[in-house]
């Protein structure tokens, strides 16, 4: 803990005294402008903190195609600043993109840099972009971060207007508390913008540049927790209104008229959700703001995140269903046949196809006629046939209807189908996560991979140290689960699974969910039939025992378990 705290200290060591509305650095990119991924780099306003003088340090002669540490390979380059430049490049290692800031080893903010990206890499929650590496190397500094190709910013997701109130309301939760998590680690992020904010293609807010782009630009705060909470204010108020809440314009947003000062949202945009333009003003409550109704101004991010606990919570809006297309008659539907022909139309009768007056048609006439009459003998035999034997086989034939009832009723079953899983995520109602980089190898169809818990000294139950442990699956749209079927990795004394239905990827808690089904077992599966039907679109496994198993190459010996395989039937 004291090497983390230390590490934030070293980001913010620059201090500056700009106000709420100063202009940021002016930066050059290469590459594709909108790259979701880019850093945060051309920011026209920033809320809080100083900015350093442009460093004198040049930055180091890299292009395309190099490589670092024989293993990340340079591919474009997105920022050029102060003496430092961001990339996306390839790890060839692992073959997969990454992001990479770079300066030289004698910038006077590389130590700093250094320590806020081990620091945060330290933090370990999935809810920041993740710092890979931290590497001094030939006279250069660089940080290697994820890269989310199927993340969007919140500037592009603002561009064509501002959010639903879910999407906001999902939006400041999740922002809200993960700054509350990284604040208590003692980490602040200081540039907290639009750039910073992306949401995934599951629907899952991250943050990126936790310390790490404060500390390139040499950004610091006296007051941290209050920087990073106005910072969440101005993105909801943004969000809400498709205005920036400062006079200068910003982040491809307008800004408010000059002379107004700082006004509630559902003022400047007809229809805002009233319980966030009063959330919002309560975190924009630094340096005159005034909180709306005159409630208490929130200047941490556990205080707003307690602010939002208090809120009713805003639900999702209800599918739009499209109308039908309207009724098209088919070409008999449209023809004159019993309507009044209009006046002073003549229809045209058509003349009916002649009879088989023929030689041939009158020999083929006389030869269905033939066939009639045989048919209609033998079916009288049969039936004759039929009616004699009745007598002596009505046992038989009480046997056969009930046989057949059966059958009728058996074919009203619904067939059973496999339910496609689109994404998860790795749940944490209470400490620190399990393994959440792991969580897709639960249904990528091999058993050989799995997600695991921690080795825990007490069990099989779990409580009251943690309620449980678990992943929120996405099944694409809402479904009726009506199994679950889990592959476990230990047997042992037992392993209980509980299955519940939940509004998003990312519930707040454990009570906003249904418990929809349990099981207990021994060995390393478990089918948990589900007892109450639901239609939901994500389903959260949650395990709230485990067995004991002996030490591994993974872990030490205690109770622990892993999924290697889930799958869900409905």
């Amino acid at each position: 803990m004291a090497e983390r705290s230390t590490a934030a200290v070293d980001v913010a060591d620059n201090s500056g005294d700009e106000p709420l509305t100063a202009k940021a650095d002016q930066s050059t990119a290469d590459g594709v402008a909108q790259n979701p991924e880019r850093d945060t780099d051309s920011d026209e306003a920033q809320g809080s903190g100083g900015i350093e003088e442009t460093e004198k340090a040049s930055p180091p002669e890299l292009h395309s195609g190099h490589k670092l540490a024989r293993r990340y390979r340079l591919e474009e380059c997105v920022t050029r600043l102060d003496g430092f430049s961001s990339w996306r490049a390839v790890d060839e290692k692992l073959r997969r993109a990454v992001g990479v800031h770079i300066l030289p080893a004698d910038h006077t903010r590389a130590r700093s840099v250094l320590a806020a990206a081990r620091s945060s890499a330290l933090l370990g929650d999935p809810r920041f972009v993740q710092v890979l590496d931290a590497v001094e190397e030939n006279d250069l500094v660089y940080v290697v971060h994820e890269w989310l190709p199927d993340a969007t910013e919140l500037t592009a997701l603002l561009a064509p207007g501002p959010l639903e109130a879910h999407d906001a309301y999902q939006m400041v939760s999740q922002i809200a508390s993960a700054m509350a998590a990284a604040h208590r680690e003692g980490l602040a992020h200081l540039r907290l913008n639009p750039n910073a904010v992306l949401r995934t293609s599951s629907g899952q807010w991250r943050i990126r540049g936790l310390a790490v782009n404060a500390a390139l630009r040499g950004i610091s705060s006296d007051t941290p927790q209050r920087t990073d909470t106005e910072a969440i204010g101005a993105l909801l108020y943004a969000a809400l209104t498709q205005r920036w809440p400062y006079e200068s314009d910003a982040y491809g947003l307008s800004g408010l008229p000059k002379g107004v000062g700082l006004i509630a949202p559902d003022q400047v945009r007809a229809g805002v959700h009233r319980g966030l333009s009063e959330l919002a003003m309560r975190a924009l409550a630094n340096d005159g703001a005034t909180a709306s109704r005159h409630e208490a101004a929130c200047t941490t991010p556990e205080e707003l995140v307690k602010a939002i606990g208090e809120m009713p919570r805003i639900r999702p809006p209800e599918p739009a269903f499209t109308a039908p297309p309207e009724y098209q008659r088919t070409t008999y539907q449209q023809g004159t046949y019993g309507r009044p022909a209009p006046p002073g139309s003549t229809q045209a009768v058509q003349t009916p196809p002649p009879p088989l007056q023929s030689r041939t048609g009158k020999a083929l006439k006389w030869a269905v006629s033939a066939l009639l009459i045989a048919a209609l003998g033998l079916g009288s035999w049969q039936l004759a046939d039929a009616l004699m034997d009745q007598g002596n086989k009505s046992e038989d034939t009480k046997q056969t209807q009930t046989t057949d009832g059966n059958d009728k009723s058996g074919d009203k079953t619904k067939p059973i189908r496999t339910l496609s899983i689109k994404g998860a995520q790795e749940f944490v109602a209470k400490g620190d996560a399990q393994h959440p980089n792991d969580v897709d190898k639960t249904y990528d169809g091999d058993p050989s991979t799995y997600w695991r818990t921690s080795s825990f000294i007490g069990g099989p139950v779990l409580a009251p140290y943690k309620p449980g442990v678990g992943i929120v699956y996405d099944l694409g749209s809402a479904q009726t689960v009506s199994t679950a079927t889990i592959g476990l990795y230990y047997s042992g004394n037992h392993t209980t699974v509980q299955l519940y239905a939940a509004d998003s990827l990312s519930p707040s808690s454990l009570d906003s969910m249904t418990q929809i089904g349990t099981v207990t077992t021994n060995g390393t599966s478990a089918a948990v039939k589900v007892t109450k039907q639901v239609k939901t679109r994500y389903v959260l496994v949650w395990l709230t025992a485990l067995p004991h198993a002996d030490s591994d190459q993974y872990s030490d010996a205690g109770y622990k378990q892993a999924i290697t395989d889930v799958k869900f039937t409905g």
